[in-house]
């Protein structure tokens, strides 16, 4: 405590070194945060960046009247909803328009950036210390905050729902607080979430996939991802059939075509493969709190395979019921992953010994 007093007081002085080590260890939550409110990695870098260099600006200023931490979650707040002010809401395929009756191999032009969903390393938020409990009814658990499904569900709010809505149910802020960081009242803020949790009910499925993964167990998780993921390579119809539920779907963003039904999913794995993606190698990951794999492609197996997607996995039971591919090879050095891998034949493939970060040891 008296290391970070220090520090505040060197970096009020004009010390950016001070500054750095005051926000590092806050610098992933506020990223989860900026994250959750705009849909995508890419806003939330400029909503954290622009939020970082207001702090520095201001803090001079900073009289301490809340802590550092929910000062920077009130800049952080208002710069996400500056930077969401007058955009379309990010969402993913099936949110904007029906799923496909052919696999669509060409004619599917890529969707603008700003429409579309990104997927998210896994960086679970710090909830705010020395808070009361929420009720169970209405509180998420830190990893349900960054699963697809929610994070797909909160664009639906308004922004000043949205922002109320994670800023008490997810981070734990009292209403007092929240009214301060979004500059309103206690009032406006109990009617926005009580609005936003409404809606929410409206666009969330009955069971949230950390409970699933609970029943179901990390292994056989992990071996879901991994069996389709081989299975997809092989080119193995039967175990694809055998891991998918009868309403599969199955999108690309930011490809607009999506897919649903096991046939028309099947149709896709089948084509696209052959005519698209001569040789397969992939990695298993994580990504919004669930099972992912990092597929790479090749022109062969002999050549060096390049990124091709983050597969997100939404599981139902024991079954896939949901798979989302983020075209976003640039995104792979986010997750860790390696920006390419040797030819097949240099380095036979081996996942037993690699357990993704959602593995606990």
């Amino acid at each position: 405590m008296g290391e970070t007093s220090s520090d505040l007081a060197l970096a009020r002085g004009g010390d950016h070194d001070a500054f750095t080590r005051l926000i590092t260890p806050l610098r992933r939550e506020l990223h989860a945060h900026c994250y959750r409110l705009l849909g995508s990695t890419h806003d939330a870098d400029d909503a954290l960046q622009d939020a970082l260099i207001r702090a520095w600006r201001a803090l001079a200023g900073f009289e301490g009247r809340s802590s550092l931490r929910t000062w920077l979650y009130t800049l952080c707040t208002r710069t996400s909803l500056d930077l969401a002010d007058g955009r379309n809401r990010r969402a993913l395929p099936m949110d904007l328009g029906p799923a496909s009756d052919h696999v669509a191999l060409d004619g599917n032009a890529p969707l603008p950036e700003a429409t579309w969903l990104t997927a998210y390393p896994d960086a679970p938020p710090a909830r705010i210390t020395g808070t009361t409990p929420l009720d169970p009814a209405v509180r998420y658990e830190q990893r349900e905050a960054v699963e697809l499904a929610f994070i797909a569900a909160l664009q639906h709010l308004p922004g000043t729902q949205r922002s109320a809505l994670i800023l008490f149910d997810v981070l734990g802020y009292p209403a007092t607080d929240i009214a301060a960081i979004m500059d309103t009242t206690v009032t406006a803020v109990n009617s926005s979430l009580a609005r936003a949790r409404k809606l929410l009910a409206r666009h969330l499925p009955d069971r949230t996939q950390q409970q699933t993964l609970r029943h179901l167990g990390d292994q056989k998780a992990r071996h879901l991802a991994t069996t389709f993921a081989t299975a997809l390579e092989q080119g193995d119809t039967d175990t694809l059939i055998s891991l998918l539920t009868a309403d599969i779907t199955w999108s690309m963003p930011p490809l607009p075509a999506w897919y649903q039904g096991r046939d028309r999913v099947l149709d896709f794995a089948v084509q696209v493969p052959i005519t698209r993606c001569p040789s397969w190698q992939h990695r298993p990951t994580t990504a919004n709190a669930q099972p992912a794999v990092a597929f790479y492609l090749g022109q062969s197996p002999t050549a060096t395979h390049l990124p091709w997607s983050i597969t997100v996995f939404t599981l139902r039971g024991d079954r896939i019921s949901g798979i989302v591919s983020f075209l976003t090879p640039e995104d792979f050095p986010r997750f860790g992953l390696p920006t390419d891998l040797p030819p097949i034949t240099d380095s036979p493939q081996s996942f037993s010994s690699t357990n993704p970060p959602w593995i606990d040891t």
